[in-house]
């Protein structure tokens, strides 16, 4: 008898919770394993406040119960006494420890700057700017800002070696890095550790350059497949940058992941890296691809031939939905929300019928 595997789909705000529940149209159970279940936690804004945070942990222990889960975007609140960053809390409470998106090539969406090999960036998932100490003291002109970061030599580590391993997995090389020279402290604890992982691959293409240098070159690259490893703030803003190369933020999805010490993922959390977009609510006229691949990038990590071919047949449907020419309009087309979805459902669907009947 299959073991059942259940997903833990967390559902979020404005467009955020109505591209979740695009994706999750796709994700029908006459495409899935008949093992594959759903538990559903709500991360509205509004329960969140309601809850005090507390469904945001209890969606916690279920993705490290589980270690499968699909988290629509949310909106974080700009108050100092309010429920804050969600994505936050979950990261910390699931242990993660790296944020994987890939910028790729959507045909015939044109790239910027003639860039077409992908570009994954791997960045720390915790800790750096986020969730720093902050502080004002003194008046007037003189009153200063100060702030307290962490990292630690694990997530460092974590985040190195996983940079190696995926490039080598991809045949990518490994590019970028912190700006060491002037915080060699701090950030030269993250270089440290990218210098000791290149050692212990040296099959991989290893090409260390400061952060600022990173962006730059960035510009002038074309055919050589990439991984860069970055720093949670540097990640941030790296990422949005790289995925926006490719045409649209909504382009690929985002992957939260969480390791053992030997490297393997135990807690798996897909998400789109775009917001909740407001000024898009309720119109039918927001991107879903990211969604719907992150969606699919879940049944990667069951361990079921159906799961991996369904991932599958939903990745390339999205892309051919695209290349077909029907588009949302942030990729110079005129279908709706709903459109682009039911054209990859029908792919979908056609793709399994056919692949079942070739055996």
């Amino acid at each position: 008898m299959e073991q059942s595997r259940t997903i833990v789909i967390m559902q979020g705000d404005q467009t955020g919770q109505e591209l979740l529940d695009e994706a999750l149209r796709v994700l029908s159970p006459s495409i899935l394993p008949p093992n594959i279940q759903f538990k559903t936690f709500d991360l509205s804004l509004e329960n969140r406040r309601a809850t005090k945070n507390q469904v945001v942990l209890d969606a916690a222990e279920a993705v490290k119960q589980y270690g499968l889960g699909i988290k629509a975007a949310t909106i974080t609140p700009g108050g100092a006494n309010d429920v804050g960053s969600p994505n936050a809390i979950l990261r910390e409470a699931i242990g993660a420890q790296v944020i994987l998106r890939v910028g790729r090539r959507i045909p015939p969406v044109r790239p910027i700057a003639g860039v077409h090999a992908p570009i994954a960036v791997v960045r720390m998932a915790v800790g750096d700017s986020y969730g720093a100490k902050e502080w004002r003291e003194g008046e007037g002109l003189d009153e200063i800002a100060c702030r307290t970061e962490q990292i630690s030599r694990r997530i460092c580590r974590m985040v190195s070696e996983y940079a190696f391993w995926y490039a080598g997995r991809v045949g990518a090389k490994v590019f970028g890095g912190p700006k060491y020279t002037v915080s060699p402290v701090y950030e030269g604890m993250f270089k440290e550790e990218l210098d000791a992982a290149a050692k212990r691959y040296p099959s991989v293409r290893y090409d260390p350059q400061l952060i600022d240098a990173t962006y730059a070159l960035l510009l002038e690259s074309t055919g050589e497949a990439m991984v860069i490893p970055a720093l949670n703030r540097d990640g941030d803003n790296l990422s949005d940058l790289v995925l926006k190369m490719f045409g649209t933020i909504a382009g690929s999805e985002s992957l939260i992941l969480s390791f053992d010490d030997q490297l393997h993922p135990c807690a798996i959390v897909a998400e789109a890296p775009h917001g909740t977009a407001p000024s898009l609510q309720g119109k039918n006229l927001a991107n879903p691809v990211a969604m719907i691949m992150a969606a699919a990038a879940v049944l990667s990590y069951i361990e079921d031939e159906r799961a991996v071919r369904t991932c599958r047949a939903i990745r390339e449907s999205t892309l051919e939905t695209v290349y077909d020419g029907v588009r949302t309009s942030d990729l110079g087309g005129h279908a709706t929300t709903t459109e682009f979805t039911d054209e990859v459902i029908r792919r979908v669907s056609a793709k399994l019928d056919v692949w079942d009947a070739l055996g």
